[in-house]
């Protein structure tokens, strides 16, 4: 059978006139200023949203209240999806790209200049809620198949350093975000934080969105890249089109990293939310060991890549899950375990985070039909945020607080086993594709 993702590489006149490092350039912005406006969001839906806009509930049913809307964007996301990829089959890329980072920056800035409970009532609620449909819409729209494009041109001995690239973007926004919302928190008053401080991280955001913007429409627009499209067959195609033909192998793709999208939260938002409500450590204290904790992350998707290359992807995503369920049995007990567990448990969370996290685009990639790949690469970017990531720190917080810490360790652990036996089905697909002359020729 042959290899979809290089057939042809050597064919395309375009080719000699970019590189795959050029496309990392563009894929790294674009994923950081998404990451870090997620992270910024995230952050404020722990510390700020619960006693803005509902100050009339507890501390954690306004936790619970704010994740609660905080999963609205992973609901919205694959409708946006199919909206921006009608956009883009129409007026093309360009016009998409433009129309989804102004609704996500439009959506961002609008948080930043939202008044409180005691302001307008329940009208703020119902306007982050909106805020936040928003921002799903308009992630769905940021699709740009640039990190398509990259696997695509990507040496075939370096395939899996290649393909972490695009992750480095989400401990990267951690950082900025986590940095930024830390020194506003430790360096103002409560009353000047909750009072403007906080609003400024999204201001950032949308400052951040505007440069990523300029930097993937040059290099999307340009006619080397156009061409390299074209001749790849990475073109939207209509969505119901790409659900008939390759809807299991989408399926299959959402739910193959659950494992990394479970831990994502377990050592992002989760975690933060604990240590606000249950502990008495600041959570600026927090924020700075998630900043060290990212970094680790930096370092272990580095790792992913080298790894990867020598051992294969699917190989390194199973042993991660494996090593994740391993780590779901005792990571509640170190999250408990005051400053010197929580530390040890971010650090080791991020490491397996990143080695895990670092492979899990696009594993699956290679079995979609060529000319379906860019819409369902979307959709099963979309699908595997929804199942894995969207609920996580509403799921994990509600088990934590009715069943004890331990349970996380439980939600965790079944990330761990979906992973597992999704490779294990995409394993054998692949399996009986071999054996079969017929498919393979």
């Amino acid at each position: 059978m042959t290899d979809t993702t290089t057939a042809g590489l050597g064919s395309d006149p375009a080719r000699k006139h970019v590189n795959p490092g050029e496309i990392a350039i563009g894929v790294i912005i674009g994923r950081t200023a998404e990451f870090f406006d997620f992270f910024v969001y995230a952050i404020a839906s722990v510390i700020v949203f619960p006693r803005l806009v509902f100050p009339f509930a507890s501390e954690l049913t306004g936790t619970l209240y704010s994740f609660a809307i905080f999963a609205i964007a992973f609901i919205a996301r694959p409708l946006g999806t199919v909206i921006f990829m009608a956009i883009d089959r129409r007026y093309g890329k360009s016009a998409k790209l433009i129309l989804a980072m102004l609704l996500l920056g439009t959506a961002t800035v609008a948080i930043a200049f939202l008044p409180g409970y005691y302001e307008i009532g329940a009208a703020a609620i119902w306007l982050l809620a909106l805020a936040r449909a928003a921002q799903g819409l308009a992630w769905g729209g940021a699709w740009d198949g640039l990190a398509s494009l990259l696997a695509l041109n990507a040496p075939k001995q370096q395939r899996g350093w290649y393909a972490m690239v695009p992750q480095l973007g989400a401990p990267l926004g951690l950082i900025v975000a986590s940095a930024l919302f830390a020194y506003f928190a430790g360096n103002l008053s409560s009353e000047d934080f909750f009072g403007w401080g906080w609003r400024y991280p999204f201001f950032v955001a949308f400052a951040i969105n505007v440069v990523a913007l300029f930097a993937r429409l040059r290099m999307v627009v340009t006619p080397e890249y156009s061409s390299l499209f074209e001749s790849r067959e990475l073109q939207p195609s209509r969505v119901l089109d790409t659900l008939r033909h390759d809807g299991r192998n989408i399926i299959i793709g959402a739910f193959a990293p659950l494992a990394s999208f479970a831990l994502f939260h377990m050592v992002t938002v989760f975690p933060l939310s604990w240590v606000f409500l249950f502990t008495r450590e600041s959570p600026v204290r927090f924020l700075i060991i998630e900043t060290i904790g990212a970094m680790f992350g930096v370092v272990a998707i580095i790792a992913s890549g080298m790894l990867a290359d020598r051992i294969g992807r699917k190989p390194l995503l199973m042993g991660s899950a494996i090593a994740i369920a391993v780590f779901s049995g005792f990571a509640p007990q170190m999250l408990d375990a005051g400053p010197v567990g929580e530390t040890a448990y971010m650090i080791l969370g991020f490491i397996l985070l990143g080695l895990s996290f670092g492979q899990s685009s696009g594993v699956i990639a290679s079995s979609f039909r060529t000319a379906y790949r860019y819409t369902a690469s979307a959709l099963t970017a979309d699908l595997a945020w929804l199942f894995g990531a969207g609920f996580a720190p509403l799921v994990a917080l509600l088990l934590a607080t009715d069943f004890g810490l331990i349970s996380s360790g439980a939600y965790l652990l079944s990330g761990a086993v979906v992973t597992i036996l999704a490779l294990w089905i995409s394993g054998l697909r692949e399996s009986n594709e071999y054996r079969s002359p017929s498919e393979s020729e």
